[in-house]
């Protein structure tokens, strides 16, 4: 049966933190809030989990989630060959509304749809979140919302359109706050060099340079002539040397680009 509780109070917060707990060992959906907007939630290891998370959304495999971590530490046991840059941006932004794709780690033994061998990574700045992420460890997140439709800010408008596909909602207030735009995270494919953003979100760009220079932005190449990532970045009519996009599909909390259109903004 589907239950919600209201986590601004601390009886409810308890019992709905452990409920979710439980839900998520049984292979089941949560709904959760965090820093950007709500999310729906399963175990990142579990196939079967993750396959209800995508039909529970009205996605296929070719759309997978990212996975929300409770800490920047995580990142070694998830990814390989995580390049220094990426671990500085780590550093700077999380917790927060920063979204990277990495190598996944070979070992693992998990399945998130079709990411060619990469994987989305966020911490989320949102205490409710931190909390079940520390109660649970990763967990595959989506934004909570049917694809398509507009990505919901409190627990009861998820609601409204996921129904009984989620066996526990923690509803937790506005996010963000009550009145403000609901800004997916930033994303940005670490998987080559340079980095590029491949949506732009919560953190903006001249931010993200601020701790790597080099780093593009969408629509947003290397000169053919440049000797390096180092000089002036271009626009797209200036020769341009093609960037390789990742592979990873990630989505609002959140989190969503399809590779086949990096620019896409819109939560899903």
């Amino acid at each position: 049966m589907t239950t919600t509780y209201n986590c601004t109070s601390d009886d409810q917060r308890t019992e709905g933190l452990q409920h979710a707990q439980r839900a998520i060992s049984e292979k089941k959906c949560i709904v959760m809030p965090t820093d950007t907007v709500y999310g729906i939630a399963a175990d990142a290891f579990s196939p079967l989990a993750v396959t209800m998370l995508l039909a529970s959304k009205g996605r296929s495999r070719q759309m997978p989630p990212p996975v929300l971590i409770p800490r920047v530490n995580a990142l070694d046991g998830l990814a390989a060959d995580i390049p220094a840059d990426a671990r500085a941006l780590a550093q700077a932004f999380w917790p927060g509304g920063l979204t990277l794709i990495l190598h996944a780690q070979p070992s693992l033994d998990w399945d998130l749809g079709e990411t060619k061998g990469t994987v989305a990574l966020r911490m989320p700045d949102d205490q409710i979140a931190l909390e079940l992420l520390g109660l649970t460890g990763p967990l595959a997140v989506s934004s909570a919302n049917r694809t398509g439709q507009e990505a919901a800010q409190t627990a009861s408008e998820a609601r409204l359109q996921l129904a009984e596909s989620v066996e526990v909602y923690l509803e937790g207030g506005f996010r963000p706050v009550k009145g403000t735009a609901a800004l997916p995270s930033t994303i940005v494919d670490a998987t080559s060099t340079p980095f590029r953003v491949v949506r732009q979100g919560a953190i903006e760009l001249e931010r993200l340079r601020e701790i790597v220079p080099s780093i593009l932005g969408i629509g947003e190449t290397i000169p053919a002539e440049a000797p390096g990532v180092e000089d002036a970045m271009a626009t797209p009519g200036d020769a341009p040397i093609e960037v390789t996009e990742a592979s990873a599909v990630v989505d609002s909390t959140q989190e969503s680009v399809k590779p086949e259109a990096p620019s896409e903004a819109k939560p899903e």
